[in-house]
C-alpha cells in the first residue's frame, strides 16, 4: 500500500448512499483514476490517498484507495485551486485568485476567522461575503460531523442522516442520549444506539435506555407479526434485552404510557395487553374504516337469473354458498369469501365481475403482491394490480409507506376486490380503506388456513372471527381434471384428516429419508432433474419450501447448497460477498424486508425505459442479471419486468432464494414445490404451515423426509402465535 497526495481535478460518479466514487486526481503532474470511499468529494480539494494502482478489466489502471485524508491546502497554489474550483458557490476562478493574491496564505484563516473581510476586494459586497463564510462554516461543520460519527462506527450514509436530522446538536445527543437516535431515525436501530451509548460510558440502567429498550422490543415483536405483547412478556423480554430489575422497567413502561407512546387494554381475562400507540390506533383506525363502510344495498330481483345465465354461459353448475357469496356482493359490503383450494374462489370472483359489468358499475382488481396480481389477471382476464400501485404509493422515508390515494383523495370506483387476502398486513389494509369512500363495495376474498401475513396483524382472520363483517365460507371441493392430490390431501390436512405417505401420485407423494444428508441428495436429484424435466421448467421455477431457517434443511444452509450446483463459481459470473454469503450473476434472491424508496423500472425491447416506480417489498424473489464491482452496484430483474439497482451496502436486504422459508411464500403459486421434512422448533410444526406450503403447488407437491414428522404437523392444530387485537377493535366501534 503506498499513500500519494495530489487534487481532486473532477468528480464523475459518486453514490450518495455509500460514499464510492470514480474521481480524476492529479498528484506531482500525473493524472489518474481514483477509486474508493469517501466522506465528502469536491473538485479542488487536496488528499492523502492510501492504496495502490491496479488494472480494471474494463478500465484500465486505476488508483484504488481503502483510506483518505484531508489536507489542509499548504500554499496559495492549492488554495487558489480549491477556491476556484466550484466547492463554494459564488467563488469563480478569476474571485479565487483575487482573494488569494489579497490574503496569501492567510485566505483560509480569514475564510474562517474574519469573512467579513473578503468586503475588502472588489466585486464581493458585505452580504456575499456573509453567504461565502456561511459555506465554508457548513461545510466545515459537516467535516467534523462526518469524523465524529465515523469514530462511533457509523456508516457514512447514516452520518449524513443524522447530521441532517440534528446538525450542530449531533454533539451534544450523542453524549448525553444516543438512543434518541434508535426513536428518530431511520436505520439507527436500538443495538447501534447501545453501541454508541457503551462507547459514550451511558449507564446499563439509563432512563433513555431502558425506555429505547422497551420500545425496541414492540419493535421486534411487530417483525414477528404482533401488534401487541403481553405486559409480562414485553417486561421478560425486556429484561432478557437490557440486563436490568423487572421493577424498573415497569416504572418505565408505565412512564411510556403517561406520555401516550404506549397503549394499555386489557383483555377478558383480566391479563394486560400493551401495544406501541402506532398499532392500537392502526387497529382502531383500520376498524372504525371498515365498520364505516357497511351498506345494505336494494336487493337485485334479477340476481337468480344472472347466476342462471352465467352457469348456462360456462357451462357450470353453483352450490349454494357460491350462489349465496354473489346474492352478498350484489346487496352488501363489505363481503369476506373465504375457502381452500378448488372451492370455486376464482369462479366467484369471475361471477361477481361479470354481474358488476352487466349492472354498469366499475370495479378494479388487487393483491398484496406483484406475483399474485398476476396470477389474478391470468385467472380473470382483467388487469389487476397490487394495493401499493393502487393506492398510488409515494416516495417516503423510513419503513412505512404514504400513498396519493387516501381519504383526501379516495379511490373513484363503485367496487374493489381484493384477492389473497391472508397476506394483507395492518398497515397496508388501513391505508387500503383510507381510500375507500362508503358506498363502495368491498370484497375480499382468501384462504383463512392459510399462514397470517409477513407483516404485523391478522386481518382475514380477525375480521371473521370478529363476526361482524358478512362472510361465506366456501366448503365444497370442485374435481377438476388434473388437479386431485394436491387439493384433497390440503383440505384432508387443513381439516386434521390422515394423509397416507405410501400413495404415490403424479401430483402429490412423498419420499422417506431420515438424515439431513439424504434428505439435500434426494431434494437436489429432485430440483435439478426429474421435476424440472418432468414439467418442462427451469429448476429455478421450482421453489423448495422449508419450516425454518436454520439447520441443516433450513434456508440459510439449504441455499448455500444449492447455489454450488445450480450457480457455482465461473470466470465470466461476477460476484460478491455479503455478511458471509456470495451472490453471483445468474443466482435467484429473495427482497426480505420492505423498502419503499428504491426505484425500479421496465423496458420495451429496445431498452427504452416505459414505466417506472418505487418500492420493492418483503418477499418479492428476482434473479441477479448483472454485478458491476467498479460502480459497486448489483441489478436484479423481478416479476420479470422490474429492474432494480442496489448498492453493495444494501445488499444485506437480499438473501439467496432457491428454498425460501414457508411464510415468505404466501400468496406465490409454483409449477411444483419441495417439502424437505425433518425435526425442527416445534412452534413451527403445524398444520397451518403445511397447508400453507402444500397449497403454494399448482402441478406437484414433492415431499422428502420423515412420515412421521408429517404425521406430527397435521395432528398439531396450534398455529403460530400471534398476538393481534382487530377483532376486539372491531367490535368495541360496532358496540359504540
Amino acid at each position: 500500500m503506498i499513500t500519494i497526495e495530489g487534487y481532486i481535478i473532477s468528480v464523475r460518479f459518486r453514490s450518495d448512499e455509500t460514499g464510492y466514487t470514480v474521481m480524476d486526481f492529479e498528484s506531482d503532474g500525473e493524472k489518474f483514476t481514483a477509486v474508493g470511499i469517501l466522506n465528502i468529494a469536491e473538485p479542488g480539494m487536496t488528499l492523502a490517498l492510501s492504496g495502490d494502482f491496479v488494472v480494471h478489466s474494463n478500465y484500465g489502471e486505476q488508483f484504488s484507495f481503502t483510506d483518505a485524508e484531508e489536507i489542509i491546502p499548504k500554499d496559495t497554489l492549492d488554495i487558489e485551486r480549491y477556491l476556484g474550483s466550484g466547492a463554494i458557490k459564488g467563488i469563480g476562478i478569476a474571485l479565487a485568485s483575487r482573494i488569494v493574491t489579497k490574503f496569501g496564505e492567510d485566505t483560509l484563516r480569514i475564510l474562517d476567522e474574519e469573512p467579513e473581510r473578503l468586503a475588502e476586494i472588489k466585486g464581493i459586497s458585505g452580504r456575499k461575503a456573509q453567504e461565502i463564510a456561511v459555506q465554508v462554516k457548513e461545510k466545515r461543520d459537516l467535516r467534523e460531523a462526518m469524523m465524529f460519527l465515523q469514530k462511533y462506527g457509523i456508516s457514512l450514509n447514516l452520518a449524513v442522516k443524522i447530521y441532517s436530522k440534528y446538525n450542530i446538536e449531533v454533539y451534544r445527543i450523542i453524549r448525553e442520549n444516543p438512543y434518541r437516535l434508535a426513536d428518530e431515525i431511520d436505520g439507527v436501530g436500538f443495538k447501534k444506539a447501545d453501541e454508541i451509548a457503551f462507547k459514550v460510558g451511558i449507564n446499563v440502567d439509563s432512563d433513555f435506555r431502558i425506555r429505547s429498550g422497551i420500545i425496541y422490543v414492540l419493535q421486534n415483536a411487530s417483525r414477528e407479526g404482533h401488534t401487541y405483547l403481553p405486559k409480562q412478556e414485553l417486561i421478560e423480554r425486556a429484561m432478557n434485552l437490557l440486563m436490568v430489575a423487572s421493577e424498573e422497567i415497569e416504572i418505565q413502561i408505565d412512564n411510556l404510557s403517561m406520555e401516550r407512546k404506549l397503549v394499555f387494554k386489557d383483555d377478558d381475562e383480566g391479563e394486560t395487553r400493551v401495544y406501541s400507540s402506532y398499532y392500537y390506533y392502526l387497529e382502531l383506525s383500520a376498524a372504525r374504516d371498515l365498520m364505516g363502510l357497511k351498506v345494505n344495498f336494494k336487493k337485485d330481483k334479477k340476481i337468480d337469473k344472472f347466476i342462471a345465465d352465467f352457469e348456462r354461459r360456462n357451462k357450470i353448475e353453483l352450490d349454494e354458498l357460491q350462489r349465496e357469496a354473489i346474492n352478498y356482493a350484489a346487496c352488501e359490503t363489505p363481503l369476506v369469501v373465504t375457502g381452500g383450494p378448488g372451492t370455486g374462489k376464482t369462479t366467484i370472483i369471475n361471477a361477481m365481475i361479470s354481474y358488476f359489468e352487466e349492472n354498469n358499475l366499475t370495479f378494479v382488481l388487487a393483491a398484496p403482491t406483484g406475483r399474485a396480481a398476476k396470477r389474478m389477471s391470468e385467472v380473470t382476464g382483467y388487469v389487476a394490480s397490487t394495493i401499493h400501485r393502487l393506492l398510488e404509493m409515494n416516495v417516503t422515508s423510513g419503513d412505512r409507506p404514504e400513498f396519493r390515494r387516501d381519504d383526501s383523495d379516495p379511490l373513484d370506483v363503485d367496487v374493489i376486490i381484493i384477492d389473497e387476502m391472508s397476506m394483507v398486513d395492518i398497515q397496508l389494509f388501513n391505508a387500503l380503506l383510507k381510500a375507500i369512500i362508503p358506498g363502495t363495495r368491498l370484497i375480499m376474498v382468501g384462504d383463512a388456513a392459510q399462514l397470517p401475513s409477513v407483516g404485523p396483524g391478522a386481518v382475514l382472520a380477525d375480521i371473521i372471527k370478529s363476526d361482524m363483517i358478512k362472510t361465506v365460507q366456501l366448503k365444497h371441493i370442485f374435481r377438476q381434471e388434473g388437479n386431485s392430490a394436491i387439493v384433497e390431501n390440503a383440505h384432508a390436512i387443513i381439516e386434521g384428516r390422515e394423509v397416507s405417505t405410501d400413495v404415490k401420485t403424479e401430483d402429490f407423494f412423498m419420499l422417506k429419508r431420515y438424515d439431513s444428508e439424504s434428505v439435500i441428495s434426494v431434494v437436489i436429484e429432485l430440483w435439478m432433474k426429474h421435476l424440472s424435466k418432468h414439467f418442462n421448467v427451469s429448476p429455478l421455477d421450482i421453489q423448495i419450501l422449508t419450516p425454518t431457517r436454520i439447520g441443516n434443511i433450513g434456508v440459510e444452509h439449504l441455499n448455500e447448497v444449492l447455489q454450488k450446483y445450480i450457480n457455482p463459481p465461473k470466470d465470466d459470473k461476477a460476484e460478491c460477498t455479503v455478511k458471509d454469503i456470495t451472490i453471483r450473476e445468474g443466482d435467484k434472491v429473495m427482497q426480505i424486508k420492505n423498502n419503499y424508496e428504491i426505484s425500479w423500472y421496465m423496458t420495451n425491447g429496445l431498452g427504452f425505459t416505459t414505466e417506472e416506480g418505487k418500492g420493492i417489498f418483503n418477499g418479492d424473489i428476482g434473479i441477479v442479471e448483472k454485478i458491476n464491482k467498479e460502480m459497486k452496484m448489483v441489478k436484479v430483474l423481478f416479476d420479470d419486468s422490474k429492474f432494480v439497482y442496489y448498492s453493495f451496502e444494501d445488499l444485506n436486504e437480499l438473501e439467496l432464494a432457491y428454498a425460501v422459508t414457508v411464510h415468505k411464500s404466501q400468496g406465490t403459486e409454483y409449477p411444483a414445490v419441495i417439502i424437505p421434512l425433518l425435526q425442527c422448533p416445534r412452534p413451527l410444526m403445524n398444520r397451518n404451515l403445511l397447508y400453507t406450503a402444500v397449497t403454494r403447488a399448482s402441478k406437484c407437491v414433492a415431499l422428502v423426509g420423515d412420515e412421521n414428522v408429517f404425521r406430527t404437523m397435521i395432528e398439531n392444530k396450534n398455529e403460530l402465535l400471534r398476538y393481534s387485537g382487530l377483532s376486539e377493535r372491531i367490535k368495541e366501534v360496532a358496540q359504540d
